[in-house]
């Protein structure tokens, strides 16, 4: 299960810098292309931060991790980057 969710956090780390790329780079530049992209691109982030949460809970026993640390896990799924540190930090045994 650990490292499904190992996994999961790449991908959803990579979906949401590519949410925000689109949102950012391609916009400004060719709204029909950023329309085009941004419902597969939303879905895709969408059920990856949901898978992400999920797992999260689920492993939160066998991992003995605290309230804090669970907390810093979540926040890691909000921020650019964040989900990447969590991988190397957390799961660095999976």
């Amino acid at each position: 299960m650990t490292k499904v969710f190992k996994i999961i956090a790449i991908l959803e780390g990579c979906s949401f810098l590519l949410l925000l790329s689109n949102m950012l780079f391609i916009k400004p530049n060719d709204l029909v292309l950023y329309k085009r992209l941004l419902f597969p691109i939303g879905m895709s982030h969408g059920i990856l931060f949901i898978a992400y949460l999920y797992l999260a809970f689920m492993i939160k026993e066998k991992q003995n991790w605290n309230i804090k640390d669970l907390m810093i896990i979540i926040l890691g799924s909000l921020i650019p980057f964040g989900a990447f540190y969590i991988e190397k930090k957390y799961l660095k045994n999976a």
